[in-house]
């Protein structure tokens, strides 16, 4: 599945359909959590991930990130609104899919490893 059911996914979409930009601003925004390992490794948190839907680069964040650190949350959706992005319900996302027919893109819902 491509996203949890329990994430808010975060658009690089504005609201008048425009690109965001810069191009990589849901790595850099993902990265806020990020950590490194002992091999020199960025690992994206579990709670805020870099993804892709239908070709439009998007961030899906964890709901249990308002509990865990809401400062972090309240930041995310604060920024997701300045810059005025599309911001979804997972579930919402999943039934606009199942209603309209076309199949669940592909993905992975855990988060990924950083290049």
């Amino acid at each position: 599945m491509f996203c949890n059911p329990y994430e808010i996914i975060i658009q690089g979409v504005t609201s008048n359909g425009r690109p965001f930009r810069p191009s990589d601003w849901a790595e850099r925004l993902s990265g806020i959590l990020s950590t490194f390992g002992w091999d020199q490794k960025m690992s994206y948190s579990p709670y805020v991930r870099p993804m892709n839907l239908d070709d439009i680069r998007c961030v899906a964040v964890d709901r249990q990130l308002e509990a865990i650190n809401p400062r972090v949350f309240a930041f995310i959706m604060a920024f997701a609104k300045d810059n005025d992005l599309k911001v979804m319900d997972c579930r919402a996302l999943i039934h606009e899919y199942e209603e309209s027919g076309r199949p669940l893109p592909e993905g992975e819902a855990s988060p990924p490893q950083a290049a």
